[in-house]
């Protein structure tokens, strides 16, 4: 932080958190970040019991990204409270990385002890089709980037060396294939963007054992780890990644293909997020 007089971004994150809990009148339990072509599902998890804009918490900067809207509503889904994180912050918007995770270290410390992460990406992996649901079992972090590098976290929280051994709890992957038993598993590479990839760069990360890409989650995942948080990652393949199926690439192609699969995306999630209720 160029400012030595700002607070720790964990302190800053305690602090939005308490915000957070009055605004709203109760502490989530499971909170979930909306990715892009995730936003139209919202409205078959749950009716929303309280919103709070990100203009009304302090350190959320407001959304660049068309299909990310600004909010965090408040939803019960089988008696457990559910904070859906509307609105991702990315670091190609200009943003550190401890601005990029503000809003789920917000949440975490709002009482969030499990967290789902969704993306829409992009296919590297020729076997999955564009609308597919897959599960991630492990990431590739190519920002270059961390956030729980800077100044260490203060006492009482963990250490900056983060154990990612299991980062994508297998607990969580287990439960969400008792939902869907045809979820695939696959490596997520997370890049910094915004630009797409060229096509040699998604040959050298299907090289490197990666059948996803985009420009997010990883971050994330690792500020939630650090926390102790159990994580669930999951992807919307929402295009061909560059050079598998010839065609140029858009992000109204993202958007589209998670409106033609919000039916399927939010059933799967909300039935997730029902098992995830049942062991709590």
């Amino acid at each position: 932080m160029s400012d030595s007089a700002e607070p720790h971004p964990i302190v800053a994150a305690e602090h939005a958190a308490r915000r957070l809990t009055d605004v709203l009148g109760a502490a989530p339990d499971v909170a979930v970040v909306l990715g892009s072509g995730w936003a139209d599902a919202v409205s078959l998890i749950g009716t929303p019991l309280s919103t709070v804009s990100y203009e009304d918490l302090p350190g959320f900067p407001p959304p660049s990204v068309p299909g990310h809207g600004g909010a965090l509503s408040l939803v019960q889904v089988d008696g457990s409270n559910v904070l859906l994180i509307q609105g991702r912050i990315h670091m190609y918007e200009g943003h550190d990385p401890h601005v990029v995770v503000h809003p789920l270290r917000t949440a975490i410390l709002a009482g969030s002890e499990t967290v789902v992460i969704t993306n829409g990406c992009g296919g590297i992996n020729p076997d999955y089709g564009v609308g597919q649901l897959v599960v991630l079992r492990d990431h590739l972090n190519l920002t270059g980037k961390s956030p729980v590098g800077g100044p260490a976290a203060p006492d009482p929280y963990p250490i900056r060396f983060t154990d990612l051994t299991d980062a994508y709890s297998p607990a969580l992957r287990a439960l969400a294939r008792e939902v869907d038993p045809d979820l695939a598993e696959g490596v997520y590479a997370g890049l910094g963007g915004p630009h797409y990839e060229t096509p040699a760069e998604i040959a050298m990360l299907r090289t490197l054992g990666a059948d996803l890409v985009g420009m997010s989650t990883v971050l994330e995942t690792i500020a939630a780890r650090h926390l102790g948080a159990e994580v669930l990652g999951m992807s919307l393949v929402t295009n061909a990644a560059a050079g598998m199926s010839g065609e140029a690439l858009s992000h109204d192609e993202v958007v589209e293909a998670g409106r033609a699969a919000r039916t399927s995306v939010g059933e799967r999630l909300h039935g997730i997020l029902a098992k995830i209720a049942a062991q709590n």
